[in-house]
């Protein structure tokens, strides 16, 4: 019965696809055979780009599609649906948000009727619970009108650790990691590939943003660092670094604010001194920097603080 209401969800959904335009497709690339990205804007969110700011995609199954991530606005993800229906008629039986960051699940509202599992870590439903409203709000304020639709889409299926999700002869691991960019990161590995989406827990060219534990972050990077990767998709960014080189310039940012903020706080500088002063040789190698860096310094300085 599952089987056949899902069926006919996506069928029904699928039926006015034939008068969708070509422009109103997302650009995806095809990484692995069956995976496909979005690459999102490094700029802000705004009407114009939807709120298209992180990776997006999906993989394709035999049997079914997994969506992973949809987009911070229900706009892009209809276009996202827009775009998996352009390449499979199979139906979407997943739907994985990697974490509570808006550019990454405003878009799963989407995707209803194909009455997916929505899938997430299992400490995102309290975070959904206590951002959600804020979210919404923030994001009807920066893109009016057309944050239309966009809803708070709760999870249905949890990851404790590791969870298996079967498409049809092809296998996602889902894992959730300890404290590190959230409380509340997943990653999907596509075994058939090895294909990592390391979500946010892998920034390239964007600005690193730190809201868990900045040694966290580190310690986590370090774990996916001895995964058995051959490609990897980023959260935000893309680059030609091989794995896990693609980590160096993640790293050494965290590290730098790290050492800094401590530094900082054994010379008894005040909060807003440490703001003004850490981390600042990392300006030009990152877009967004003013708008995330300040807070990560922040973020640090209050973690740090009650260290031993």
């Amino acid at each position: 019965m599952r089987i056949a209401l899902i069926a006919f969800a996506a069928l029904s959904w699928l039926a006015p696809v034939a008068t969708v335009r070509a422009s109103d497709l997302l650009a995806v690339s095809e990484i692995a055979p069956g995976s496909f990205v979005h690459y999102g804007s490094l700029e802000e969110r705004s009407p114009a780009n939807l709120a298209d700011n992180a990776n997006i995609g999906f993989v394709i199954g035999e049997r079914c599609v997994a969506a992973i991530d949809t987009g911070g606005s229900a706009q892009l993800g209809r276009r996202l649906r827009q775009t998996i229906a352009a390449h499979t008629k199979l139906p979407v039986c997943y739907v994985i948000i990697t974490h509570a960051h808006p550019d990454h699940f405003f878009g799963a509202t989407a995707f209803r009727a194909d009455r997916p599992e929505y899938v997430g870590h299992a400490e995102l439903p309290a975070v959904l619970r206590q951002r959600g409203q804020f979210y919404v709000n923030t994001l009807q304020r920066d893109l009016g009108d057309t944050a239309a639709g966009s809803e708070v889409v709760m999870p249905t299926l949890l990851v404790q650790d590791r969870v298996e999700l079967d498409l049809g002869n092809r296998k996602l691991v889902l894992r959730a990691w300890p404290v590190g960019h959230t409380n509340n990161d997943l990653t999907v590995y596509d075994a058939s590939t090895r294909t990592l989406w390391a979500a946010d827990l892998l920034f390239l060219q964007h600005t690193p943003v730190i809201d868990g534990s900045l040694p966290g972050f580190l310690a986590v990077i370090e774990q996916l660092k001895r995964e058995p990767v051959e490609r990897y998709v980023a959260g935000h960014g893309r680059s030609d670094l091989a794995w896990p080189q693609c980590f160096e310039p993640e790293q050494r940012y965290l590290s730098i604010v790290l050492d800094e903020t401590r530094r900082a706080l054994k010379n008894r500088k005040t909060i807003q001194e440490a703001v003004e002063t850490v981390g600042l040789s990392e300006d030009k190698a990152w877009s967004n920097f003013e708008q995330f860096h300040r807070r990560n310094v922040t973020a640090a300085y209050t973690e740090l603080e009650w260290e031993e």
